[in-house]
């Protein structure tokens, strides 16, 4: 596979396609709200963070994304990185757009690869790339509110745990994205413990998972890194992820 990277500020053509990708996010992802209302926004708002991997005979086959955002973490009230990690990094970055803050600070906030190319270390490329793309727009410091991708795997364990845990053989992380960073120059910082909320109606949440949902308390759904609570009496399920912090230095 040929994989040509660029910031969608060079090729804003491809902006249509990028949202035609093929991926495995779980469905009920698609509806924290705080996402739903700002994804779109980077593209528009944000193009020379976004980064695009094309492949294909003309180069128009896009194989993957890379979004990021530019924020200042310095600002009065803020100076650590955050606890609601992914959710409020974006909400900081529009705030920060809006009110003409000087950003000193860029948030990793998606790498997604097509189905056609996974294992083909095309996101490994990716996260090179947004380091490297970082750095151009003249950034000392990327942060990433990380996913850990084989934490759905043990819902039930503790993030905490999880985050720290390393392989015997060589010392790394135990989970294979975070692995991906740390190789990459990334520090793992600490945990945000409510880095997306997720909440719907237990018909909703039937509707997305196509589980029955007809429990009270937690349930484990496929692609959840924690479970979800549910609440038959009230009608409700929330789903409050975790992510892992990693810092990259520049």
């Amino acid at each position: 596979m040929d994989v040509h990277i660029t910031t969608l500020a060079e090729r804003p053509g491809l902006a249509g396609k990028l949202w035609q990708m093929k991926d495995l996010w779980p469905e009920f992802m698609m509806y924290d709200p705080v996402g739903w209302s700002h994804i779109g926004r980077i593209v528009a708002e944000f193009p020379e963070y976004v980064l695009v991997a094309t492949d294909g005979p003309d180069g128009e086959d896009v194989v993957a994304r890379g979004f990021s955002v530019p924020f200042r973490l310095a600002e009065e009230g803020r100076g650590e990185l955050p606890d609601t990690g992914w959710d409020q990094v974006l909400l900081w970055a529009f705030s920060d757009l809006r009110a003409g803050r000087e950003p000193d600070t860029v948030s990793a906030i998606e790498i997604t690869v097509d189905t056609s190319a996974l294992g083909l270390g095309v996101s490994h490329r990716m996260l090179a790339a947004m380091r490297e793309n970082a750095r151009r727009l003249g950034h000392t410091r990327l942060v990433a509110p990380l996913r850990p991708n084989g934490k759905h795997l043990e819902a039930a364990a503790s993030i905490h745990e999880y985050a720290r845990r390393t392989r015997e053989s060589d010392g790394l992380p135990h989970d294979p994205w975070l692995r991906v960073h740390v190789r990459a120059g990334g520090t793992v910082v600490k945990v945000a413990p409510a880095s997306m909320t997720i909440g719907g109606s237990v018909e909703q949440w039937r509707s997305w998972t196509g589980l029955p949902f007809d429990t009270d308390g937690p349930v484990e759904v496929p692609g959840a890194l924690v479970p979800v609570h549910c609440d038959t009496a009230r009608g409700y399920a929330v789903y409050v992820e975790p992510n892992i912090w990693v810092r990259h230095q520049l």
